[in-house]
């Protein structure tokens, strides 16, 4: 789907606050309610909108530590990377898993409860993993920017 300077407010716009109606984010970029649902439901039809989420405050998600890893795998493999990827994607704690290039290959954010330990994912859960070679840990103090 091409999309033109109106659709792409309309992304920016509903990124930024998925609860807007039509009529609010057709009032801020200057269209009727009714074009700005016709482009909201083409740029969901096209896969350009994958969904809607409520952001949720750190108290509403009990507190959790933000840890990130980075996880070394024993091999490259397709196979390896397969059964890793399929396996993580089972871990709820997981926030976020990304393929890197450079010294390892996957980074993955965590969310661990308050209530819970790190320890005990780490030696439960993620060392667990299929291919999992190496496990190297840093925990956030703090978000600057984009964390609630």
């Amino acid at each position: 789907m091409q999309i033109d300077s109106i659709d792409r407010k309309i992304l920016d716009l509903l990124a930024s606050d998925s609860a807007l109606t039509s009529e609010r984010v057709g009032e801020r970029i200057g269209l009727s309610p009714s074009a700005t649902h016709r482009r909201i439901k083409a740029l969901e039809e096209s896969g350009l909108i994958l969904g809607y989420a409520a952001r949720l405050s750190r108290a509403a998600r009990g507190n959790p530590a933000t840890v990130y890893v980075q996880v070394t795998l024993v091999d490259q493999r397709r196979e390896t990377m397969e059964a890793f990827e399929a396996a993580l994607a089972t871990v709820k704690l997981v926030a976020e898993a990304h393929l890197m290039s450079g010294a390892y290959d996957y980074l993955v954010k965590t969310d661990i409860p308050e209530g819970d330990s790190f320890e005990r994912v780490h030696r439960d859960v993620l060392t667990a993993l299929p291919g999992v070679h190496r496990l190297v840990t840093y925990f956030s103090i703090r978000a600057i920017v984009g964390g609630c």
